[in-house]
């Protein structure tokens, strides 16, 4: 018999999911204190808890913190209605098994149940042994740029910074140029064991061979034209800390073997020098390029490859997640209105309809760089489609779009529709929005009904009452 713990302070939630997951083979019990949790937790001995992230004014990652202490091997799912970074991050780190967002999806809901549940029936038959908290993130941690997204993709990110943090090995880093790699470095490094000491970075790009090598081995006093005195490397600077070495697909060959050495065995010298320097470092390197192909045209060394990629975290693009963009542009203009005098505080939904259509090859640095500008041009509280210069290959509005930007043109709209001679405007209305939510969530019902303000069962039955079928963009 597998037993399931659900503790939540919703009695709505306890009884849905108590219903939805419990069988013949399953008994659920749903209790709605921590205290209750932890009585049933030491009296059913649950094969996985469903534990809420706020249970009234109690933090549920603390009860996480307690349930891992009591039992080094309880399984747990965490349950939240604001996926943030944090969130997911601090969750994964603190030993959950995974986490889901409410709404509740109820296939997904069933998927994770399933993973948890086979996963606690191997843990049970051979003894293994989970990992249990790490130490808590430095204060101040994502007080300036952070990552923002509540996409798919993106908790799948969060969930894998939140698994390896705590780990001191290697990461790669990889995704097109402007998707936040340094922001996931800086990630890692802040729920590390090493957010005490340094954290620095390297263009490894963005300099020569010989300075590349100067900048991080150092140099001795006479090494080179220029070198008047001695001078400490990055990896001296940053011992017993963290490097993040970005675009490491640009360094030569030469300077990778010195790269490839200090992972080996932790040594290397400076330049002109002689004697071998020891240094404790946890390497974090990112990359645009293809290493594979740079490893075939035997540019890249196929060895450093391996060392490097102990484990990768692949970012999506801009357009792989285009629902997290009005998130994103509610950032970043809460991020630049004091630096640059700005009276903005919104974007109109036509203007904001016209960000989400846009393809964004330069990812969220090209729509920071788009935010900006409109923002130093705008004249009064909100963005408008005049503001916005998309550059090259943009687009200014999405084709087809049914949107407004202004009580106006609500008003202009519905006139139309009144003069139209056509019955049920109501319902040509209803069908209108719905199917264009659809569109703009890429088909997602959970996402769609959270946008509508509505139930999803609510949405499925419009959906059948209108016949829709929204496209799926495949980007």
């Amino acid at each position: 018999m597998q037993k399931l713990l659900i503790i939540d302070d919703d009695e709505g939630v306890c009884y849905s999911l108590a219903r939805l997951l419990a069988g013949d083979d399953r008994r659920v019990t749903a209790v709605q204190t921590p205290e209750a949790g932890f009585e049933a937790l030491r009296g059913e001995d649950p094969d996985l808890v469903m534990l809420d992230i706020k249970i009234g004014n109690i933090d549920g990652l603390e009860v996480l913190k307690e349930v891992r202490k009591q039992r080094p091997l309880q399984l747990v799912v965490i349950m939240t209605a604001h996926g943030t970074t944090e969130t997911a991050i601090e969750a994964m780190k603190r030993g959950a098994f995974d986490y889901i967002i409410k709404p509740f999806d109820t296939d997904a809901i069933k998927a994770v149940v399933d993973r948890a549940l086979t996963t606690a029936r191997l843990n049970k038959r051979v003894g293994t042994e989970l990992e249990g908290d790490s130490p808590k993130p430095r204060p101040g941690a994502f007080t300036s740029d952070r990552i923002i997204g509540r996409s798919r993709p993106m908790q799948e990110i969060y969930k894998l910074i939140g698994q390896v943090a705590g780990r001191d090995v290697p990461v790669l880093i990889r995704g097109e140029s402007g998707t936040g790699k340094e922001l996931v470095a800086r990630a890692l490094w802040q729920h590390s064991r090493r957010s005490d000491k340094q954290f620095l970075a390297v263009n490894c790009a963005a300099l020569t061979e010989t300075l590349l090598e100067s900048e991080l081995f150092g140099h001795e006093k006479g090494a080179f034209t220029g070198a008047d005195s001695r001078k400490l490397g990055k990896f001296e600077q940053a011992d017993g800390g963290t490097l993040y070495l970005d675009e490491v697909g640009d360094m030569s060959l030469s300077t990778q073997a010195k790269i490839l050495r200090v992972l080996q065995d932790g040594t290397f010298q400076r330049v002109g020098g002689h004697d071998p320097i020891r240094v404790d470092v946890r390497i974090l390197a990112a990359t645009h390029q293809d290493l594979e192909k740079l490893i075939r045209d035997v540019r890249f060394r196929e060895d450093l490859y391996y060392r490097l990629r102990v484990v990768e975290i692949k970012l999506p693009s801009l357009r792989e997640r285009r629902e997290d963009i009005p998130e994103l542009v509610r950032y970043l203009i809460a991020k630049h209105r004091e630096t640059l005098n700005s009276g903005v505080t919104g974007i109109s939904a036509k203007a904001l309809d016209g960000l989400t259509a846009n393809d964004w090859p330069g990812n969220v640095r090209q729509l920071e760089n788009v935010i900006r500008r409109a923002m130093v041009l705008c004249k009064g509280p909100t963005l408008t489609n005049e503001n916005l210069d998309f550059g090259p290959g943009g687009q200014p509005s999405a084709p087809g779009a049914v949107v407004v930007d202004t009580e106006e043109d609500l008003e202009a709209v519905v006139e139309r529709l009144l003069s139209s001679g056509k019955d049920n405007l109501i319902e040509e209305m209803e069908r209108l929005l719905i199917g264009r939510a659809l569109e703009r969530m890429n088909g997602n019902q959970v996402r769609t009904a959270r946008l509508l303000g509505i139930t999803r069962n609510t949405l499925r039955s419009r959906i059948e009452k209108f016949g829709l079928k929204p496209k799926v963009n495949v980007v």
